[in-house]
């Protein structure tokens, strides 16, 4: 499984970047403040508010049209994305974000300037291969400039003509609105690159705050299973990319520590790049691997195996404590 699911995620995240950059021109989505008509796959979707105006149907008419065309896609599709995410969590977020490939480009680009994968790691994260090289600064900071105008261009054409946006842009002849708006916009995307990228997928995204809370909501949504009776075997935990040891936590690109419980991992987005630093190590010691996707009753028994170890260290914390509390005469 090493790499093979890496790949695969990798091919679905670069096939919806380039889907959410595309979008536009393609007229797949957007919203033309300039005609007030939303596009949708290529057609003008309308809910004949205008016909109504100008008499052409009647009330009755533009209330159904309203509810099929508007009320009932929009309930159809959040109802199906939170479906999937109350089976198997922030999927959206590790297999299709564009956001959250940017933040894994991006830590990669910062590990190669400084060995750490966020500003505010602690401590650098070891890897194989990679030493820390001060000619990556200005390489991770170029990245979050030009991502963060990419950005912004970009959704600026889901609200004007992509043509018109580009046109001007390359005649330089953008109006003042969409001047502020690019330069506001590219200012405030790359200071989030730089400095918030880990910080918004775990507490500034509704999408993915929606995604989470449906998923924990679900004792059967699929979980990283850990095989505690064999903990031991996590002493000699390493890799090659990870020669320090943790592999599991150090592959975590959202800084989660994945043999924890399912309520502190409110907001890991199902990348299983957890598992494959598992198998590595586990296999290269010719042993299973400790970590492993359970969903449905494998995920419950899981979910109450966690509840029973947990239990079961509050009741040692507080045996300890009582003991370490106790009085020369009560202990007599």
């Amino acid at each position: 499984m090493t790499n093979t699911m890496q790949r695969r995620r990798l091919i679905f995240q670069l096939g919806f970047f380039a889907l959410f950059l595309l979008a536009p021109a393609l007229n797949l989505l957007r919203f033309d403040l300039t005609e007030a008509q939303l596009w949708v796959l290529g057609m003008r979707w309308s809910l004949d508010i205008d016909a109504f105006r100008a008499g052409q149907i009647s009330a009755n008419q533009v209330a159904l049209s309203i509810l099929l065309r508007g009320v009932l896609p929009a309930l159809a599709l959040v109802l199906g994305f939170l479906a999937v995410a109350r089976r198997y969590g922030r999927l959206y977020c590790g297999w299709l974000c564009p956001h959250f490939t940017l933040v894994e480009a991006l830590n990669t680009a910062l590990h190669r300037a400084c060995g750490k994968l966020s500003l505010w790691d602690s401590r650098p994260t070891a890897r194989a291969g990679t030493t820390p090289q001060a000619r990556w600064w200005p390489v991770f900071f170029a990245l979050c400039a030009g991502f963060g105008f990419v950005w912004a261009i970009t959704l600026l054409t889901y609200l004007l003509p992509p043509t018109t946006v580009w046109g001007n842009l390359g005649r330089g002849t953008l109006t003042p609105n969409q001047t502020r708006f690019l330069v506001v916009a590219t200012a405030v995307f790359t200071a989030e690159f730089a400095f918030a990228r880990h910080l918004f997928c775990r507490f500034g995204c509704a999408v993915g705050l929606f995604q989470s809370l449906a998923w924990m909501g679900n004792p059967k949504g699929m979980v990283v299973a850990f095989e505690r009776e064999q903990a031991r075997d996590c002493r000699s935990c390493a890799t090659a990319t990870y020669p320090e040891g943790c592999a599991c936590d150090s592959g975590c690109p959202m800084r989660l520590h994945p043999r924890n419980i399912k309520r502190m991992m409110f907001s890991c987005v199902q990348c299983g790049q957890c598992l494959d630093a598992c198998e590595e190590s586990q296999s290269a010691q010719q042993r299973e691997p400790l970590l492993a996707w359970a969903v449905g009753a494998d995920a419950v028994r899981e979910t109450l195996r966690q509840r029973k170890a947990e239990i079961a260290a509050e009741k040692a914390a507080e045996t300890a404590s009582t003991t370490t509390t106790r009085t020369p005469v009560e202990a007599h």
